[in-house]
């Protein structure tokens, strides 16, 4: 690589903050960002924002002191109101300057040649998009934990009309990933779509805000290398957006899955990939917001909100989109045989649904807690 300073950066990577200053999350995320080699071996080569989304802790005070001592590397913006990751990575896009933009959750970190090997892989096989793995980590360390697979082999290479549809089943995370520009921004592209949300099209003030464009930009990429590696570190941890269980979450996930849908009727893109849709959605608005729904029942206290209304509301909204989901080929070969017969029973009769689930799973608990078994 050029030793010489760039006027540009090549690729820019957004960091959305709220809250994590505690535990050295953040310092762990910034740490690994500002010890990239690509960096190191070519000074101007990164750009990294990190956006404070209102926090109320110390975050926004460990950020100033990253861009106090790595200047012009390190740039932090902040937000007056809470945005939600979307909002945040919305202004960061709206800095970001770099022919390449990635994104990292402020309590996950990468390896130092995280983003150089990305950008080479890229370079090599002419891609505009490239992502590689990630593994979970209960702890902050270097050493990689249970890895994830985020793609295949076979979704790589120049993008054909099967390639696509293997990439909208099975996407990846947003954050392994780096993408042109044009990618995100929709510049002379033809799945542009509804760009309602602003610079970046991301939706604010909801969680699960990657659903919400994941497909377009999918169908956007042209070329898609991976490196079947886990070089990107997932943090799990209590406070984690995934492990916390609310109405208003819940409620997040369906307009996330409401927005996949109308980004893809107005890309005009829906008709084409129908079954991938349906199927994306089926998963995404109905049946991991059904289950997480009911899973507040599981540990014997009740829900803080009305599960049983909600529940009925999501089936009844469920057969306006698409009715007949469940004759998808995808969903007959992906979806668990059992949960299956449950969403069958929940479109029969909400009440009978809830009253065998939630029989089975007090007879499962009662099971476990003598010891026999979880299986009934």
């Amino acid at each position: 690589m050029e030793s010489d300073i760039r006027k540009e950066p090549v690729i820019s990577v957004i960091v959305p903050v709220y809250n994590m200053e505690a535990d050295h999350k953040l310092s762990w995320c910034m740490d690994s960002l500002v010890g990239q080699t690509i960096e190191k071996k070519s000074p101007g080569s990164m750009q990294i924002i990190a956006v404070d989304d209102a926090s109320t802790d110390g975050s926004l005070r460990v950020l100033k002191g990253y861009e106090e001592k790595y200047p012009g590397l390190v740039k932090v913006l902040g937000s007056e109101r809470n945005l939600h990751q979307g909002g945040a990575k919305n202004l960061g896009l709206e800095a970001a300057k770099g022919e390449w933009i990635g994104f990292i959750d402020a309590d996950d970190w990468v390896t130092p040649d995280y983003y150089e090997r990305l950008l080479d892989e890229a370079e090599r096989t002419g891609a505009d998009m490239a992502g590689c793995d990630y593994s979970f980590v209960y702890e902050h360390t270097m050493t990689p934990g249970e890895r994830v697979a985020c793609n295949r082999p076979e979704q790589t290479g120049p993008l054909t009309d099967k390639k696509y549809r293997l990439l909208l089943l099975d996407s990846g995370s947003l954050v392994t990933k780096i993408y042109r520009r044009g990618i995100i921004l929709g510049e002379g592209d033809r799945h542009k779509g509804d760009n309602r949300h602003g610079t970046g099209t991301f939706p604010e003030h909801i969680f699960y805000e990657d659903n919400a464009v994941v497909c377009t930009w999918m169908l956007r990429a042209t070329n898609f290398a991976y490196i079947p590696e886990p070089l990107y570190f997932y943090y799990q941890h209590a406070a984690s957006t995934v492990h916390t269980v609310t109405e208003k979450n819940l409620e997040d996930r369906m307009n996330a899955g409401r927005l996949l849908y109308e980004a893809a009727s107005e890309g005009g893109y829906l008709e084409k990939y129908r079954d991938e849709i349906e199927f994306l959605f089926t998963e995404l608005y109905y049946k991991n917001t059904l289950f997480t729904a009911m899973a507040c029942y599981r540990e014997g206290s009740e829900p803080a909100f009305d599960v049983y209304g909600f529940t009925k509301v999501l089936s009844d909204r469920m057969r306006e989109y698409f009715p007949d989901f469940q004759e998808n080929a995808y969903y007959k070969e992906r979806v668990d045989v059992e949960e299956r017969g449950f969403m069958a029973l929940h479109m029969r009769s909400q009440l009978l649904f809830f009253i065998k689930y939630r029989l089975l799973w007090k007879y499962r608990s009662i099971r476990k807690r003598l010891g026999t078994g979880g299986a009934g």
